[in-house]
């Protein structure tokens, strides 16, 4: 009599039950994981307008005709920014998710929209700052046109 080796291993039945745990997982993991980088890149962008406000004021301090920047560039040429930021000008290129539109008004005020590369993906807001300090959020899909007024429901105040 011949005695059978011992056949080791993994049935198919086994096999797919592990396949079957895995992707029950990771449809569980992969929204909690999109939805922490778009909270990421939107503090990004709030934290880059905090910034931008202050580098806006310390560029009308020193200069000498007391006027704020014209653009984001004039900011990256006086080493107030860095050129991540100062670059992030169009839809194609970003900053963590963001591009910013920075409108300089006769040296005298101005005012930066931050909008997602992508809404609902790279981010869910819009936010705004200018020479007042405040930011301001909107959920729109796009940016509203008009800087935020009082009362006006499509931007709300932040900080």
């Amino acid at each position: 009599m011949q005695k059978q080796g011992k056949n080791e291993g993994f049935t198919l039945i086994e096999l797919m039950i592990v396949v079957a745990i895995i992707a029950i997982i990771a449809a569980i993991a992969i929204p909690n994981l999109l939805n922490a980088k778009m909270a990421g890149n939107e503090a990004s962008a709030v934290s880059s307008l905090r910034t931008l406000s202050t580098v806006c004021e310390q560029f009308r301090n020193r200069d000498i005709e007391g006027d704020y920047p014209a653009d984001l560039a004039e900011l990256a040429t006086g080493n107030y920014l860095d050129s991540s930021l100062a670059t992030a000008t169009t839809s194609t290129i970003l900053k963590s998710g963001y591009w910013y539109t920075f409108n300089g008004y006769d040296g005298n005020t101005w005012d930066c929209v931050a909008s997602p590369g992508t809404f609902d993906s790279d981010g869910g807001f819009h936010y705004f700052v200018s020479t007042i300090g405040v930011i301001y959020r909107s959920d729109a899909v796009t940016a509203p046109a008009t800087p935020p007024t009082v009362g006006d429901p499509s931007w709300v105040p932040i900080q």
